[in-house]
Parts: structure tokens; C-alpha cells; sequence
């Protein structure tokens, strides 16, 4: 391929061209007002077969039925095949999974399938802001923003519409939740006519957009002296400037709200609760069926490092549960998968076994801010699959919430105007099993990772296998070579990528792994900090007793010797070591395995992603090398296996 078709390759993501396919003559039947979804069909097979040939032979026939409203089904016919949706959108979603289906290479007769979400709201929020940089953001700048203004494509802007679409994302935030006085004024104009324009672009891709508001909004917008949320100015404010985006954006879903958080005003400096903020706001929004995403990531990031009592995973909890069914049926409280944020290995979040009369949404970071930043490779749905199958309660996973208490499921997106969206295009699989897994939680891994690649790259049996294995195994191999056993952190504090094993020892953000001479970690039990209590009494029994609690998790609940012993009999320390050099062993395993695929997969991912995993190499190897001397000059314990520890 030529350097233009390289670009359109990596460009089109899991949607792009296919040759390998044998094509079929057919005639595409839809109803008139289904002109979009028709053309869009047309443009699917066209992109997997070329040009199609109509044929009054074999009909594929689209329709509407009776099911539910985003439901579709897939059948084949005598004498075609049938594409049906319980609305327009669901129409849409089953002609993009029939596509994807195809082109994993399956024959359109073999193609049988029913399905529905599982949660009403699949959500990308973007931590895009408005002079073009992205918050966290390791696929370059913004495609919506420049110099505090929209600035976008319009035809990028459909394309990214098309490919949130085709895996089931119905709903975007396009702003950083960490809203500035700029970004504040999205929701007025002259701000608020441009993002009409850009709702109109993905409305006929069934996604409705959201914006992060500023909690003090009524200040900064409105011109107000207070934001408090009781206040009558304050409810009059939020009601009218509603009515004005309601008025310009009649789909528009609603607002997503950080407060009390990281700097960020909220309802508690006046003297409110989380729900009398979130209730103001969601009812100026009710009225036009509006949503409030309510983050739950509140705590005190001003702790004092000293203070040994004070808990940061303990903060949510204490913030949100004792508020249970005061929010009203608008308000979705946002809550991350675990405690903490983002990190390698946390526990399922307690929030979520605990409050039982309150809309909820887990909110996932496809975004890897703690988990090699799209440098590294992490696959996400390894990660995920775990967190979805853990118990939140005797008997019940967390995925079997999903449809019930938690009616929603958002990400931190990892896309920026790089040419493949994503920087690394293995981090493109990400994107992909977020929307999966959004749809269906009962999705594993494997299932993900062996769609994405067959839909993505055309390569023989030993490049599709390669890149399965790679991914598979890259969640442990990071893991190995960083931050072990649930610990969490020990990375540079300015960038959160790379070892810095002290970095946030001394710091205000309540990161803390407390190593000294002879042990380390945090006591997390009943005993300790108490956050253990936080849970059903089964999952605090397993987690308290250190003979019980997992242990990959064994730093994050308690604090260890390091001459403790592991079920396999190693100490702590020499897992720890172990673990490090292996995990620098097995990063080199990746370089060399992807280096077999040269001519295999498209030339331009070839080489870009080899520039990443030789950066990962080197990250693995210091990440290895601080590690083990850290705690070597901590505890004056030498590697039984005399390994080079720099002294």
C-alpha cells in the first residue's frame, strides 16, 4: 500500500477496507424514511466488497419491528437476509454489527444473532479542553477544540460518529470534567449555537451529545453571587440557561458535574449535600427528559501525610452511601470501577454493593493515565472482564448489577487528532471492548481482543495469534513490572507515567504505601483504617483476614513483612523482585513477538507500534531497576538469585 492508503487503514480503525472478502450480489430493501441507515449499509458493504452488484436475486431487507427500542436481530432468509431494529437506532446497530460480523470473515448465511443492551446509557466522556489540549491525552490535541473555540472537521467528526456508533455508544461528554471559566460557557452563547452545530453532525448516528458543567456556573455564566444550590437565584439560573439548551438542542442528554473535588466548588462549601446539588440541577433539566452524571470522585486532596487515619478509598463511600434514594430518579451518580483511580489493580469500588436506590454508572478509563498511557501496552478488557466478574455481594457479580442499579456505563476516552485516533493502534482494541462490553458485560476478553484484531487486521493465522497472545498477557506483564500486589501509584506525580516508588510518599493526594524497613502497605481492615466495613460482611471477612483476601491484592488491604510468605512460599520481597525482572523479561517477549509480524500486518502499524513497545522496554527495565533497589536499600535483603540490584 501506498503511504495515503497506509493512513486511511490505521484512519478507518476496526472500519476499514477489506480485499480478502468475496463479495455478494444483492439488493438492499428499506423502508423510505430509512434512507440514512440504507446509505449506510451501502457504505459498509461497498468498504468490505467493493462496489456492490444489485441482484433482485437475494434481498437484504431493513426494517422496524416490535422489539425493543434499541434492540436488533440478524437472520438469514431463503433468499437473503433480514436486518431489524426496534427503532431507527436499533436498525443502526444491527446493520453496523452485521458489518462487523462480515468482516471478522463469517458467511452471510451463518449470521444469526438477537441481542439488546444491557444498560440504557453507553457514554464516552472526553477530557478534551477548549484551547486543544486533553487532559491525560496520549493521542495528540483535541478534534473538537482549538483556541478556546470549536475548531473540528466535520467529515473527521462524522467519521468518529460512525465508529462510536458501530459498537453501541449512544451518548458523548466532549468536554474535561475539570471545567474552567472558558469551557463554563458551552451551555450559553455564543458557545451554545456551535455545539448544536456539532449535535447535528452525530444525531443520525443515534448519539446524543453532553457537556461538563461548572458547578459554579450560576458565578461564572450567570453573573450571580453564590452558587449555593438551595439558593432561589441559584435553582431560577440552572432552570432558565437549561430551557436555552433545550431550546437548541432538543436531544440533547444532559450535564456531567465534578464538584467537591480536586479544587472544584460544589454543593459542601455552603453547606449542602451532594444530592441537594445534584437535585438542583437535575430538575432544570427533568422537564426535557435532561440527565445529570453526578461524579462520585470526591475526597480531601489536601490530606496531610502525617495524618495515618484519614483513608482516601474510604471517601466515596462516606460521601454518597449515607445519601441513598435522596437523589432524584434524573440524577446518575458516576462511580469509578474502584476506590481509588484508575490504577493496575484497586478492588471493586463498596459504592456499588451499597446503595440499592439510586441510579448508577460505572465509569471505566479507557485512557491508560496509570497504565502505560498508550505507550505501554495494557489491554483494558483483561482489566475489565475481572472487575465485572468480582462478587459486590454473597452470590452476585458486579456485571449482574447492569439493567438494575446501574442504568449507565462510562469511560475516559483515549482518542486525539492522531491520524489512528488512538496513538498506538493496538490501543484502538480498547475503544472497541469498551462499547462491547458496554452492550453486553458477559463479553470476555478473549471474545474482544479475537473480534477486534479479525475485524482490524487482515494477517494469517500466525499474525492473528501473535497479537492475541500479546494482548492477553499484557495487563500482567505491566503489572509486574510496576506498582505490585494492589499497592498502587509509585509514579512520577507530574506525569503519572514512569517509577518514581516515593513519589507521592510526602504529597497531599492520599497515596500512600508507608514502606519501611520491615514491611509495607497500608492496614485497610476492620483493624486498621476500617474500609474493609465498607462491605457485605462476606467480602469484608475475606478481605480482613490476610489468609483470605486475594492476593493480588494483598498490599491494598494490609500491611505486609516483607519476609511474609506467599501461598507459592516465596517472601514478599523476593515475589517482589521476582516479579520485576520478569516483568522486564517479558517485555522484551512482546518487542520480539511483534517484530515477527513485520509484512503481516500494514506497514505503518508495523513500525509505530515497534516504536512503543521499544519505549515500553525501557520503561519496564527502570520501572525494574528503582523497584528493586528501592526496597533492597529499605530492607538490606539481597535476590536469593543473586540478580544485578543496583546497591
Amino acid at each position: 500500500m501506498d503511504h495515503t492508503q497506509r493512513k486511511y487503514s490505521e484512519y478507518k480503525a476496526w472500519l476499514q477496507p477489506k480485499s480478502s472478502l468475496t463479495p455478494k450480489a444483492l439488493r438492499i430493501r428499506a423502508d423510505f424514511d430509512l434512507d440514512f441507515i440504507h446509505q449506510e449499509c451501502r457504505l459498509g458493504l461497498n468498504r468490505l466488497w467493493g462496489e456492490i452488484k444489485e441482484s433482485a436475486a437475494y434481498t437484504l431487507q431493513l426494517k422496524i419491528d416490535d422489539g425493543a427500542h434499541e434492540a436488533y436481530s440478524l437472520t438469514p432468509l431463503a433468499s437473503g437476509f433480514e436486518i431489524a431494529g426496534g427503532s431507527k437506532r436499533g436498525l443502526l446497530y444491527g446493520v453496523y454489527r452485521f458489518l462487523n460480523r462480515l468482516a471478522t470473515g463469517e458467511s452471510i448465511d451463518q449470521i444469526h444473532e438477537r441481542s439488546a443492551p444491557q444498560v440504557d446509557y453507553r457514554i464516552i466522556n472526553h477530557w478534551d479542553n477548549m484551547d486543544g489540549h486533553i487532559e491525560r491525552g496520549y493521542a495528540g490535541q483535541s478534534f473538537f477544540f482549538a483556541h478556546n473555540q470549536f475548531d473540528y472537521d466535520a467529515e473527521r467528526i462524522t467519521d468518529y460518529a460512525r465508529l462510536m456508533a458501530s459498537i453501541g455508544i449512544n451518548g458523548i461528554c466532549i468536554n474535561n470534567v475539570n471545567v474552567n471559566k472558558v469551557s463554563a460557557g458551552l451551555i450559553a452563547e455564543p458557545l451554545l449555537s456551535d455545539l448544536a452545530d456539532l449535535a447535528a453532525l452525530f444525531r443520525p448516528f443515534g448519539i446524543r451529545l453532553m457537556v461538563s458543567v461548572h458547578f459554579d456556573a450560576p458565578m461564572i455564566v450567570g453573573g450571580l453571587t453564590t452558587s449555593d444550590p438551595l439558593d432561589a437565584g441559584v435553582k431560577e439560573f440552572w432552570r432558565a440557561q437549561s430551557a436555552v439548551v433545550y431550546d437548541k438542542i432538543p436531544d440533547f442528554l444532559g450535564y456531567v458535574v465534578k464538584a467537591d473535588s480536586e479544587f472544584r466548588g460544589g454543593p459542601e462549601a455552603f453547606g449542602r449535600t451532594q444530592a441537594d446539588g445534584a437535585n438542583t440541577i437535575a430538575a432544570a433539566v427533568a422537564p426535557f427528559g435532561g440527565l445529570v452524571f453526578w461524579r462520585c470522585f470526591v475526597y480531601n486532596c489536601q490530606q496531610d501525610w502525617r495524618d495515618a487515619q484519614t483513608d482516601r478509598p474510604m471517601a466515596a463511600y462516606k460521601h454518597f452511601q449515607p445519601l441513598d434514594g435522596a437523589f432524584d430518579q434524573n440524577v446518575i451518580l458516576q462511580i469509578k470501577n474502584g476506590p481509588v483511580d484508575f490504577q493496575t489493580r484497586e478492588p471493586v469500588s463498596p459504592l456499588f454493593s451499597s446503595l440499592t436506590n439510586t441510579h448508577e454508572a460505572i465509569e471505566f478509563q479507557i485512557a491508560q493515565e496509570y497504565t502505560g498511557q498508550q505507550i505501554d501496552l495494557f489491554s483494558l478488557a483483561v482489566q475489565w472482564e475481572e472487575i465485572l466478574t468480582t462478587e459486590v455481594n454473597k452470590g452476585k457479580q458486579l456485571r449482574g448489577l447492569f439493567g438494575h442499579e446501574i442504568t449507565a456505563v462510562t469511560a475516559v476516552t483515549n482518542t486525539g487528532n492522531n491520524m489512528n485516533w488512538t496513538g498506538n493502534t493496538l490501543a484502538q482494541c480498547n475503544l472497541y471492548a469498551f462499547g462491547r462490553i458496554a452492550w453486553n458485560p458477559d463479553l470476555t476478553a478473549k471474545e474482544l481482543i479475537r473480534e477486534w484484531i479479525r475485524i482490524t487486521f487482515e494477517t494469517d493465522e500466525h499474525g492473528s495469534q501473535t497479537i492475541e497472545a500479546m494482548l492477553l498477557q499484557s495487563r500482567d506483564i505491566y503489572e509486574n513490572y510496576t506498582a505490585p500486589l494492589g499497592i498502587g501509584f509509585m509514579v512520577n506525580p507530574s506525569n503519572h507515567y514512569g517509577p518514581n516508588v516515593d513519589g507521592y510518599e510526602f504529597s497531599h493526594w492520599g497515596t500512600y504505601h508507608r514502606a519501611d524497613f520491615e514491611a509495607i502497605g497500608v492496614d485497610r481492615t476492620s483493624k486498621g483504617t476500617g474500609f474493609t466495613t465498607q462491605y457485605p460482611e462476606s467480602l469484608q471477612n475475606m478481605y480482613d483476614h490476610i489468609a483470605t483476601c486475594p492476593e493480588e491484592l494483598l498490599l491494598f488491604f494490609h500491611r505486609v513483612r516483607y519476609d511474609y510468605q506467599m501461598k507459592d512460599g516465596r517472601t514478599l520481597l523476593q515475589y517482589i523482585y521476582d516479579s520485576h525482572f520478569e516483568g522486564a523479561q517479558q517485555a522484551e517477549a512482546l518487542l520480539q513477538s511483534w517484530e515477527t509480524l513485520e509484512n503481516r500486518v500494514p506497514q505503518e502499524a508495523f513500525y509505530s507500534v515497534k516504536e512503543r513497545l521499544k519505549r515500553q522496554l525501557r520503561n519496564a527495565r527502570e520501572w525494574r531497576d528503582q523497584v528493586n533497589t528501592y526496597f533492597y536499600r529499605k530492607s538490606g535483603i539481597d535476590d536469593e538469585k543473586g540478580r544485578q540490584i543496583y546497591r
